[in-house]
């Protein structure tokens, strides 16, 4: 499945390790809800940390999977949905640590998150238009203000690392041989607090939220479906997986 799960000094790594560019099919979606929240509430974990090795930190949905079995799109949905809940729903912090390219499903992940810490050749994209979807504004909405991820929306355009961090969604962005290193030290920040400290704070903060972004991802997934229906969305698909790998990162 390429999602490994290691646990030291009360913080978890969750890890993408999905070759060529961690884009996961709608078996890998389903499988993610129940390992970060079975991690979550495991009373030796103060900190959760999803990473990624490989070329980028996620790659979103696997389009060959989608081209070939259409069918799929309310399964690959609620994958979607279920994961990126789970992640915010989670008893304690998450923190994502993201590289490269952080594109559709991973921009959920990381606007699901708590806090996002960025190696600085990362960059933030929702190219949902030109693939014939819809859907992840709920979560860049999360992280960024709103005309800015219109912007990033229609245009299908990248956010770089810098100015997310310029914009407030990124906490700190660290060279990207210092990723790694610099995610865990400040994971172990959190995960030196008291664990139940740590479960009402996020349960706390989650309640003073002024949206509900589940909610608002499951409206934009309506739109996601409808998309799929139409015969423009096939034609990117198709269009997209003929492109060749140059032609997705």
């Amino acid at each position: 499945m390429g999602i490994e799960c290691h646990i030291k000094d009360k913080i978890a790594e969750i890890v993408f390790d999905v070759p060529p560019v961690n884009a996961f099919n709608s078996d890998t979606w389903m499988s993610l809800p129940e390992i970060i929240t079975d991690t979550a509430r495991n009373e030796d974990v103060n900190c959760v940390l999803i990473r990624a090795e490989g070329k980028g930190f996620c790659g979103g949905v696997d389009i060959k999977e989608m081209q070939a079995h259409p069918e799929r799109i309310t399964i690959l949905n609620r994958g979607n949905y279920l994961t990126f809940k789970a992640i915010r729903d989670a008893e304690i912090p998450v923190v994502s640590a993201v590289h490269k390219f952080v594109i559709g499903g991973g921009i959920g992940i990381c606007g699901a998150s708590d806090t996002i810490i960025a190696a600085d050749d990362a960059y933030f994209s929702l190219p949902e238009v030109d693939r014939g979807a819809m859907g992840g504004a709920s979560h860049l909405s999360r992280m960024l203000p709103l005309h800015k991820v219109r912007a990033a929306f229609f245009t299908g355009g990248n956010i770089p690392a810098e100015e997310a961090y310029r914009l407030g969604a990124v906490e700190k962005v660290v060279p990207r041989n210092e990723l790694e290193s610099q995610a865990r030290a400040f994971c172990e920040i959190i995960a030196a607090k008291s664990r139940k400290a740590l479960v009402i704070a996020k349960e706390a903060l989650n309640g003073l939220e002024p949206r509900d972004v589940d909610r608002g991802y499951r409206w934009e997934q309506g739109f996601t479906l409808e998309m799929y229906m139409h015969e423009d969305s096939q034609k990117s698909r198709d269009a997209f997986v003929e492109g060749g790998e140059a032609a997705k990162f």
